[in-house]
């Protein structure tokens, strides 16, 4: 078994540390600022360094806390936790002084701490700042500690009281630089990590089948991150395809279903139908061949990328062509930004059988503002049925009961709180009252009904809890196809509590290991009150 390094710094009479030590699978690095001649001066502190001693404790004397890495030689500097217990620069300093201490502090742990380690600072009573803190101190006046870790690339993920009680022989010293106990009522814990450092991405080249060929194309940079990313895959335990999993089980006890995601081409081509094209992703092919696997690495791509305004700045160094918004040239593909238009395809070639739901998934990709509910790319799940013409008013309200109770179901197992699915008709709604899933498409009128998802008592249909739609085509003099597309993202967003859906899309192993395989949990933030500005910028 793995030994758990800790190391403790500024220890004022060893106290903290002797409660550590023996703790089975725990090695106990202890340390003070002062030399051992003055610490152990103070009251108990020489019988606990006894104690560490024997116990196979390490205690180190006249360690800087701000420059750990010169204590250790390169094989030590791996801990797994760190502990600072009420840190103060001593004497009068203020809140100024200690915060600068605390900012010297983390970064220096950073250079001595696991990838996954943890950092431990108690503080007084209204010291750090944040709403745990009863009563909070105004922001000016407080050690600021958030925004001070954050500068050294760390998180706050939990704060709890600070129990003296709870620690057997615990006895805190140090008041004002003297051997004498303070104030620790209402002290707190707070508990930091790393956070995911901001990762520039260098220009990617996607390579995919398209109409028997193999083609490549330059990666628009707002989806470099989010292409591929396997959410859908059948080994995958991300919320995402969860929903969908449960949802594919739920239907499949009232229809027979057939799922067609294996044919889904990542381009299009061709005429956009109730699309709005300032919102599309264009990507124009050259007539070239493709580059070789050594051009590609050098970032040579044999298609350019088009850009409207919203991305033309970042993009405008890959584009050589002009492209005018609405005209159509034979090599000018865009990335889907929908799946309806797979679906009808698949009804038009009569590829179905009646009253069988075909099912249809994927990310699809649209410009958009972003907010923590709109994104620019997103897992839309599509189910379409052709039924007989006199069988349409009995088929859509069967359809739509079996989605609502699909989802009923999921958010049970979730959460408590009570959920309210309604279908509404496109009549009653404003264009700015949709979210943009839904405002996407330029034609409303094709739109029936909207599936919305309300989490209050008011029954309205806020902004962002609509989660689907519902529409209905003319196949035939007999046929009607039936078209029912769920936004999986959001509805994972909304039945697990996850407020912004770029934590949705994180590479952080911390959102993926509070889901394991087939489950769906409430999401517990692992980034507690992280600093928000609001600033006001004239040109």
């Amino acid at each position: 078994e793995a030994v758990r390094r800790v190391l403790l710094v500024g220890e004022g009479n060893f106290s903290f540390a002797a409660s550590l030590c023996g703790a089975a699978g725990t090695r106990v690095v202890a340390t003070c600022y002062e030399s051992e001649e003055e610490a152990c001066g103070r009251g108990r502190a020489a019988e606990s360094v006894r104690r560490l001693r024997e116990g196979g404790a390490e205690v180190l004397f006249s360690v800087d806390c701000t420059k750990l890495k010169d204590y250790f030689l390169p094989e030590e500097r791996e801990f797994d936790c760190i502990y600072f217990n009420f840190p103060h620069c001593g004497r009068k300093a203020g809140v100024v002084k200690n915060r600068e201490l605390l900012a010297h502090f983390f970064h220096s742990s950073a250079e001595v701490l696991t990838e996954e380690g943890e950092i431990h600072v108690a503080l007084c009573n209204g010291q750090g700042g944040t709403p745990a803190d009863q009563p909070r101190r105004e922001w000016h006046n407080s050690w600021q500690i958030v925004a001070v870790a954050a500068g050294a690339g760390f998180i706050l993920s939990n704060v709890h009281p600070f129990k003296a009680e709870t620690i057997r022989g615990y006895k805190c010293t140090g008041y004002r630089s003297q051997d004498k106990s303070f104030s620790i009522e209402g002290a707190l814990n707070h508990i930091f990590t790393r956070s995911t450092p901001l990762l520039y991405f260098k220009p990617m080249i996607c390579e995919i089948e398209l109409e028997s060929r193999k083609v490549s194309f330059q990666v628009p940079r707002v989806l470099v991150d989010k292409i591929n990313r396997g959410f859908l895959e059948l080994n995958s335990n991300h919320p995402v395809q969860t929903v969908k999993e449960k949802l594919t089980a739920e239907l499949s006890q009232a229809f027979p279903l057939q799922n067609t995601d294996c044919c889904l081409s990542l381009l299009h081509q061709g005429h956009l139908n109730d699309i709005c094209h300032s919102r599309i992703f264009w990507i124009v092919l050259s007539p070239e061949e493709t580059p070789s696997t050594e051009e590609m690495s050098n970032g040579v791509a044999n298609a350019v990328l088009f850009s409207h305004v919203d991305f033309c700045r970042n993009t405008a160094k890959n584009c050589c062509v002009n492209v005018q918004e609405g005209s159509h040239v034979s090599n000018q593909y865009y990335l889907r930004p929908s799946l309806l238009p797979c679906a009808r395809a698949i009804v038009q070639r009569g590829a179905f059988v009646p009253r069988t739901v075909h099912i249809l998934s994927g990310p699809v990709f649209r410009k958009c503002l972003i907010t923590p509910y709109s994104m620019p790319v997103f897992h839309e799940m599509v189910f379409v049925c052709a039924v007989n013409r006199d069988t349409e008013d009995s088929c859509i309200p069967m359809l739509v009961n079996s989605i609502k109770t699909s989802i009923h179901s999921l958010h049970q197992t979730v959460s408590g709180f009570n959920l309210n699915i309604s279908l509404q008709e496109a009549t009653s709604f404003e264009t700015t009252e949709l979210n943009d899933f839904v405002a996407f498409e330029s034609h409303l009128s094709k739109i029936q009904y909207f599936i919305c998802m309300e989490t209050d008592s008011s029954g309205s249909c806020e902004k962002g809890s609509c989660v689907g739609i519902i529409r209905t085509e003319l196949v035939s003099s007999e046929l009607v196809a039936v078209f029912a597309s769920l936004n999986l993202d959001l509805l994972a967003m909304l039945i697990c509590g996850i407020s912004d859906w770029r934590m949705l899309w994180t590479s952080d192993t911390r959102f993926l290991r509070q889901f394991p395989r087939g489950e769906l949990r409430l999401f517990k933030s692992f980034s507690l009150y992280p600093p928000s500005y609001v600033h006001d910028v004239s040109f």
